[in-house]
């Protein structure tokens, strides 16, 4: 039986986002909230009943948000939620405090808007092969494909309402749902539109397909031959539309995928080099040894030293 990859699970499990804080704002008359920069953070929610206008750095206009709407901020950048986006706003410090643990807080007497919305740290350097191949913010619009993601949202507030035994693992799951659920949707309205990169890629059926062989079997000895054939192309064809969407030929992809899976054995397992360099079709130490170093910015045993703080190259990020 052949190996079986999703590309969006193995990637996410690498970079291990870890959720932070999940909370509800119940927000009512006119009202204008500024949340600041948050790095190696992943910022996701979306609108339970209500509408409000979400306003990012560095972006021209604001969205606005209606019921079912969700929202992803892959970068961390600072942004401003309100009713009107005229209002002057008021730093979140203070509001949120109260929620810490999980909760709704009520703002300026409620009953206008409720948003649920969840923060994720990002592990590691891999964070750059997701948060830079993603737009600043993406905007999920409610819509027949987002049952799944109303489900989680609705789910969550009754978890944060309710405070039942074993909400905050509840809680935690759901995040990572509502997270998903955002970049499903992203690509499924057609997140390829000109993007470079994995994620991108994976809009694509037969990059997808060609992606999930390499993810399944990293230590299998792939052709360009075989991986078109695998998809119904062209050698050449498929070459060239691979480096389009990906940003790399599909062999400086398999390496760079290969080294991030030893970055995370290396940094959290006391495997010995030489094991993980065979495990991953290297049939030397040294061969693997230089590959590592190419990719990753220092040696095998270094990294393992230091962990995942070691310098990793973006996945399918050019000029490399």
């Amino acid at each position: 039986m052949e190996p079986l990859s999703d590309p969006l699970s193995d990637v996410l499990s690498l970079l291990k986002p870890e959720n932070l804080m999940s909370a509800g704002l119940d927000a009512g008359g006119d009202w204008s909230i500024r949340f600041p920069l948050q790095e190696r953070a992943i910022k996701c929610g979306a609108v339970v009943t209500g509408r409000c206008w979400l306003m990012v750095d560095g972006q021209p206009e604001p969205l606005l948000l209606e019921p079912g709407d969700g929202f992803l901020l892959p970068g961390g950048r600072a942004f401003r939620m309100a009713s009107d986006p005229a209002v002057p706003p008021v730093d979140v410090a203070g509001i949120f405090r109260p929620a810490r643990a999980g909760g709704v807080v009520t703002y300026n007497g409620g009953g206008g808007c409720l948003v649920v919305s969840s923060r994720f740290l990002v592990a590691g350097e891999h964070a750059g092969i997701l948060l830079r191949m993603l737009p600043p913010v993406l905007h999920i619009r409610a819509g027949a494909d987002g049952g799944a993601m109303r489900w989680s949202v609705e789910r969550m507030m009754l978890e944060l309402r309710d405070g039942q035994p074993g909400g905050v693992l509840t809680i935690r799951h759901l995040a990572h749902m509502m997270l998903i659920q955002a970049l499903r949707q992203h690509l499924n309205g057609g997140a390829a539109g000109g993007g470079v990169g994995w994620l991108f890629a994976l809009a694509d059926k037969r990059m997808a397909a060609a992606i999930g062989a390499l993810h399944g079997d990293p230590a299998h000895r792939w052709t360009l031959q075989e991986l078109a054939g695998r998809v119904g192309m062209s050698r050449s064809t498929f070459a060239l539309r691979f480096k389009e969407t990906v940003g790399a030929s599909p062999m400086e992809y398999l390496t760079r995928w290969r080294m991030l899976l030893a970055g995370d054995r290396l940094a959290g397992t006391a495997e010995p080099v030489s094991g993980i360099a065979l495990s991953l079709g290297y049939d030397s130490e040294s061969a693997f040894s230089a590959a590592f170093k190419r990719v990753m910015g220092c040696s095998p045993r270094l990294y393992g030293r230091r962990g995942a703080g070691a310098s990793a190259a973006a996945l399918g990020a050019p000029g490399d």
